[in-house]
């Protein structure tokens, strides 16, 4: 089992993943053949020289980029902690690096460190910063992995010495409290290979929690597969990293954009399970955040603000808790939260109910509602929830149940 032994962590339930780099300029694109996988990866997966990719930098010119203006929008849609890809596949740094040129100070014409921005834009509205960082795979560098291709002949040590390591220790010590580095694709690094990264990310920063994609079994918590949710709740300290269409990285083409609806409901059944929800942006070559990406978020943030208590801070509920078509549950000590996500009639039927319950109410404004609870024919106990006028066939609210005391909320299924 996982353990960050991060407070924050445990709580969040809820981030903001960025993945931003060259291969928005792009956009998908490239010599008029569009990629058929994520965006991000379209040097690797339509072979594009480096000689020719390198060519993006002098074209990437994000003059409408505003850290600010993202960290406040995160914020404002209930996110806990953003994790920004300070160098991805590509081998781009997004900061001002001092061991490689390739980076967007010293070889783009807008010559900002974003990443410093992030930084202070993190600072001043009292968002936790991590970074993503492509440990193993360099598609720039000549001995970095490449998947998909040999690297049998490459020298795999020298470039973690080379540039690796060297960027680890720069954007751990010029950039403030990193709150996570968030690794991926370990591919052939060794053991012995990943606890020297662990232990330069422990040395510089000891409260920096370190993403299972370190691979060897390392690692503070489990990163799950992309866009997966476990089937069971899952113990210890685990994340969901997930998108809002079928990309990562911008991708003009991708207009597959999930439902507001579906992320909510997305939210709650990993919270219920035990995990965090790391939802991706992926901004355009000018440094704007996609309209749909913000009209979905702006409808899940609401839904998050007006019932932050049934969210943050919750606990893994049991195995056999519900999972229905029309609600989600999410739990803390003596209380539990039903999340209704489609439209109800007069009455809510909650069977399996462990404890007595105390109260009824409606989060979002703490009126109660009337209940009654009653035996079932099998001898478990069911709550019948009336539901006022206001609420019937209306759905995306929380109701609140009370109960008498902090043992199990539900029986367990025959």
């Amino acid at each position: 089992m996982k353990d960050t032994k991060q407070k924050w962590f445990k709580e969040a339930k809820f981030g903001l993943f960025i993945h931003w780099g060259l291969y928005s300029v792009l956009a998908g694109e490239y010599n008029g053949r569009k990629t058929e996988h994520i965006a991000e990866w379209i040097m690797n997966d339509l072979d594009i020289p480096v000689d020719e990719y390198e060519k993006l930098a002098s074209q990437f010119n994000p003059v409408k980029f505003d850290a600010d203006s993202i960290v406040k929008k995160a914020k404002d849609w209930g996110m806990k902690y953003i994790v920004f890809t300070s160098k991805h596949h590509d081998g781009f740094a997004m900061y001002h690096s001092q061991c490689s040129k390739y980076n967007i100070v010293e070889a783009t014409p807008f010559k900002r460190d974003v990443l410093k921005e992030f930084q202070l834009a993190c600072e001043k509205h009292d968002m936790r910063l991590g970074l993503y960082y492509s440990q193993a795979q360099d598609w720039h560098d000549p001995d970095g992995f490449i998947a998909k291709k040999d690297n049998s002949g490459k020298n795999y040590q020298a470039y973690l010495d080379r540039k690796c390591v060297p960027q680890l220790r720069e954007i751990l010590t010029g950039y403030g409290d990193i709150a996570l580095i968030w690794f991926d694709t370990p591919m052939g690094t060794t053991l012995e290979q990943s606890k020297r990264l662990v232990s330069v990310v422990k040395e510089l920063q000891p409260d920096c929690i370190i993403s299972g994609r370190i691979g060897n079994g390392l690692g503070d918590y489990m990163t799950t597969g992309d866009n997966f949710i476990p089937s069971a709740p899952y113990e210890g300290d685990w994340e969901v990293p997930a998108t809002l269409n079928d990309t990562w990285g911008f991708n003009k083409d991708d207009h597959n954009w999930k439902n507001p609806d579906d992320v909510i409901r997305l939210l709650v059944k990993i919270n219920s399970r035990g995990g965090n929800y790391l939802l991706n942006i992926g901004p355009d070559s000018l440094g704007q955040v996609p309209p749909d990406s913000v009209r979905i978020l702006d409808k899940v943030g609401a839904y998050v603000r007006e019932n932050s208590e049934a969210v943050f801070g919750t606990r893994m509920l049991p195995p056999y808790a519900y999972d229905l078509e029309w609600a989600q549950f999410t739990g803390k000590p003596g209380k539990l939260y039903i999340h209704v996500l489609k439209p109800q009639k007069k009455e809510l039927y909650l069977p399996n109910i462990a404890n007595r319950v105390k109260k009824v109410t409606l989060l979002k404004t703490g009126g109660e509602l009337p209940f009654s609870m009653v035996a079932s024919c099998e001898g478990d106990s069911v709550v019948i929830i009336t539901l006022p006028d206001l609420l019937q066939q209306r759905q995306n609210y929380c109701l609140a149940i009370e109960t008498e005391e902090d043992s199990p909320l539900f029986e367990p299924l025959a």
